[in-house]
């Protein structure tokens, strides 16, 4: 059976323009009706990454998260809003200064919706998920369109990882550091949560070093929605200059039959996929070893690597990477952040966390040779 995808334009967050392209969105897969049961409870979940404006195009929108709210509202919903915001540079210890900053406070507020906090956890086999999914009947997920360092793309799948309670992300990263057994976490996540109803802003999305502040901001001006987040992220992929198994959680997913990747097997309504792809997308500077051969890759993997390095004229020596390295590899020393690469296991959750870009993306000259 077939997976159904709408792709609307929307060139602006004018609130508006947000509401009634995402109506539009959901009317073309069948209507809000057609995933959320009238007066049900629904926990809605945007991508809070970090305490950033919106204009920094690092978080949902927050009038991309009041638009839903107002299509769940018609229903009359019991709505809760929330998220697990990165477990770096004390995020998950301020939830509410990332609510705040990020604009979805406000909106909450002005919608009379309730704001949650991912404070009580449950065990679900590896890890352990916010007791809202079980508080709710369903899960309304609204990702954010961006690059992603480690996995490529963060999107319909990625974005679920917030679901994952407080800092025991951490824990996952250091246990699963490897970009393939992290990529399988994911969609062990994916698959015990799968939400209802996936709404993705990509009205401005991010190329290049994403997903915080490193990245570069892109005006696509679309919004997408469906239920199937492996056909999601295989639209996602195409449209960035990708084939959707190039995404290793959109491989994983297919190869559990969780979703469909085949493009001749997803319905696309809206706008045509020719209409949306344009330039490829910059991608992560991490991410260019997947173009060599794996058998390359096994012979040279130990002089073609990828490391952070700390631009000193733009840190602000915050320490919100030494918060959030898994392995423990960053420290301040002289009032300097200093690598110990040893044990740097380049998951680049510190250029992640940066709040002022000043983690970059430096290769071997063995990876330049190789034109990497």
């Amino acid at each position: 059976m077939k997976s159904t995808v709408s792709i609307i334009k929307c060139e602006s967050y004018d609130p508006e323009l947000v509401l009634a392209s995402a109506k539009k969105a959901i009317d073309l897969i069948g209507g809000i009706m057609s995933y959320i049961k009238p007066e049900s409870k629904v926990l809605v979940k945007p991508n809070l990454l970090m305490a950033k404006e919106p204009e920094f195009g690092i978080d949902t929108h927050p009038e991309v998260v009041r638009a839903v709210i107002k299509i769940l509202k018609e229903i009359k919903c019991q709505i809760f809003v929330g998220d697990g915001p990165s477990v770096w540079g004390n995020q998950i210890g301020n939830v509410q200064g990332v609510y705040e900053r990020s604009g979805i406070k406000r909106v909450c507020a002005e919608e009379n919706v309730d704001l949650v906090e991912f404070d009580k956890r449950r065990w679900y086999g590896k890890f352990p998920l916010t007791t809202w999914i079980e508080n709710c009947d369903y899960l309304v997920s609204i990702p954010k369109f961006k690059t992603h360092g480690l996995t490529i793309l963060t999107a319909a799948i990625k974005n679920l990882f917030g679901l994952v309670s407080g800092t025991y992300k951490t824990e996952l990263h250091k246990k699963y550091y490897n970009k393939e057994d992290f990529s399988k976490m994911l969609v062990d996540v994916y698959e015990k949560t799968r939400p209802a109803l996936t709404v993705i802003d990509g009205v401005v999305a991010m190329e290049g070093e994403g997903p915080g502040t490193s990245g570069k901001l892109r005006n696509t001006g679309l919004m997408l929605a469906g239920t199937d987040c492996v056909a999601l992220d295989s639209i996602l992929a195409l449209i960035m200059g990708l084939e959707p198994q190039d995404i290793l959680t959109t491989k994983e997913a297919t190869r559990r039959r969780l979703g469909e990747s085949a493009l001749d097997s997803i319905t696309i309504l809206g706008l045509r996929l020719e209409e949306v792809i344009g330039q490829p997308f910059l991608l992560p500077t991490a991410s260019m070893i997947r173009k060599i051969p794996r058998p390359v890759i096994e012979l040279a993997k130990k002089l073609i690597k990828y490391y952070p390095c700390v631009e000193r004229d733009n840190c602000i020596q915050c320490a919100a990477c030494i918060q959030a390295c898994p392995g423990k590899a960053i420290s301040m020393k002289y009032k300097r952040i200093v690598f110990n690469y040893g044990k740097c296991i380049a998951c680049f959750c510190c250029q992640e966390t940066c709040p002022n870009s000043a983690i970059k993306v430096k290769k071997t000259i063995w990876a330049k040779i190789a034109g990497l």
